[in-house]
């Protein structure tokens, strides 16, 4: 009765996306200026409208969050890509994979949900601005965070709760440069059709909800502006058009990984990178990088800075 339970598979090989040495070398300095940049970015982020009180406001609050589960995102798989890719050590224990699968789910179902109530803020911010304080109160901001970081954590359960407990008896190589959660289905000993039916419609599920919650929020965000005036209007174009295309190049991976039911391994692996690598760059460019009160703030906070060194020089 403990034998489902049992699993002789200690480890997991990573082989990344690629096993030709020049091609690593370039993915090694890629990935690292691409990852120090999303430090960099998210960073200043969260400590600018951390430290700042002219932006404790919904927005800046939820923004915030964002660059937060961006960092965290990406750390979890970019920072073992960037150590398998210089060490040339590319395996993970079996329950440092499971553990990986489990908080990028959590994370990327907590970042889908956050990404609709940042499209709600700017929805009830312009429908009924004389309302937005009331209706986005610190507490609403509290319980709408919350919401998604427990969407997060019920989707990543139900996910495992499916594949934890079945046997891994060989072979042990989940082609990727993370622990991809349909190829790790695929190393079960016994049948896992039914398993990647459940994975799919899980993921399906939050997926394509919170995809079209977002694609719904901007076309009523959009009706909501077709009366202002020509150049508030196409302003609002500029900015809605530059948030839905990283929202489709946040979802649409994920979409095609966890819902394309023909195996498509080395596309997979590249889609990935858009979520990890490429996705959380464009975040603060989007959302912050071009909102005039966070460049103001960002320079004043830099230019305080260098004020207090020359101070203590």
């Amino acid at each position: 009765m403990y034998e489902s339970n049992f699993s002789e598979v200690s480890e997991f090989i990573l082989p990344g996306l690629s096993t030709c040495r020049p091609v690593q070398h370039f993915l090694l300095a890629f990935s690292t200026v691409f990852y120090l940049t999303i430090i960099l970015r998210n960073i200043l982020v969260v400590f600018t409208v951390t430290f700042d009180p002219h932006l404790h406001s919904p927005m800046y609050f939820l923004l915030a969050n964002l660059s937060f589960v961006d960092l965290c995102f990406s750390t979890l798989a970019v920072s073992k890509m960037i150590h398998d890719l210089y060490s040339g050590h590319r395996t993970i224990s079996f329950q440092g994979c499971v553990m990986q699968i489990f908080v990028l789910h959590v994370l990327g179902g907590s970042e889908m949900v956050l990404l609709v109530t940042m499209a709600l803020d700017r929805h009830v911010a312009i429908c009924k601005p004389l309302h937005y304080l009331t209706i986005m109160s610190p507490r609403m901001c509290s319980l709408l965070l919350s919401g998604a970081w427990l969407i997060g954590i019920i989707h990543s359960v139900v996910q495992l709760a499916f594949v934890v407990h079945l046997s891994f008896c060989g072979p042990n190589e989940i082609d990727s440069f993370y622990c991809d959660l349909p190829q790790f289905i695929k190393l079960v000993c016994s049948d896992t059709y039914s398993m990647e039916f459940m994975v799919t419609a899980n993921s399906g599920f939050i997926s394509l909800g919170t995809f079209f919650l977002l694609i719904i929020s901007y076309i009523l965000i959009l009706f909501s502006l077709w009366k202002c005036p020509s150049g508030d209007l196409s302003k609002a174009l500029s900015t809605l058009s530059a948030h839905i295309s990283v929202v489709v190049l946040f979802f649409g991976p994920c979409i095609f990984v966890y819902m394309w039911p023909f195996p498509t391994v080395p596309v997979d692996k590249f889609l990935a990178i858009v979520d990890f690598l490429i996705t959380p760059i464009l975040n603060p460019a989007i959302y912050t990088m071009r909102n005039t009160d966070m460049k103001l703030t960002m320079r004043r906070l830099m230019n305080q800075l260098l004020g207090l060194r020359k101070i203590s020089r």
